[in-house]
């Protein structure tokens, strides 16, 4: 069972904050379900159109450094990594979920910038899917949580 966190549902007025998003096109029919559910988050919190940046990446591996390069340019209030993982049969899934982890709260740490974490790391593509959707969208909770963290700061 999920738990719901009441104060990522609060609607804040971000019209003054730039956020990018850095979305891996691997698992695109996943990844920009996840995106359409980030920008839903930013717009209802008032994000201006003009303030949101979108980075597509080749592989979720690629994220960080694209977080990296983003956060250099001190333009950013905060970050949303978007990116799914799929298991597969070889142990390939556990390196890369574990890098691009560890890689996006490196970045986080060096430069004291808020990035959501919306890379999912699933089981099946069934899981993606259901991880995807407009119940339950990772990408809109990566961008609650940004949001979260810019306002506490």
């Amino acid at each position: 069972m999920q738990r719901k966190n009441k104060s990522s549902e609060k609607i804040i007025d971000a019209s003054k904050y730039k956020i990018a998003i850095v979305v891996s096109s691997f698992n695109k029919d996943i990844t920009e379900k996840m995106l359409d559910g980030a920008i839903a988050i930013l717009e209802k919190n008032k994000v201006k159109k003009n303030n949101i940046k979108i980075i597509w990446v080749p592989g979720s591996f690629e994220i960080p450094l694209s977080c990296q390069k983003l956060a250099q340019t001190k333009k950013y209030d905060g970050l949303i990594a978007i990116g799914c993982v799929i298991k597969g049969d070889t142990d390939h899934y556990y390196y890369i979920s574990s890098e691009v982890s560890q890689g996006i709260m490196e970045v986080m740490l060096k430069f004291s910038l808020p990035i959501g974490f919306g890379v999912i790391t699933t089981n099946n593509l069934k899981q993606a899917q259901d991880r995807s959707s407009n119940k339950c969208n990772k990408g809109g909770e990566a961008a609650n949580a940004v949001l979260e963290i810019i306002e506490s700061f």
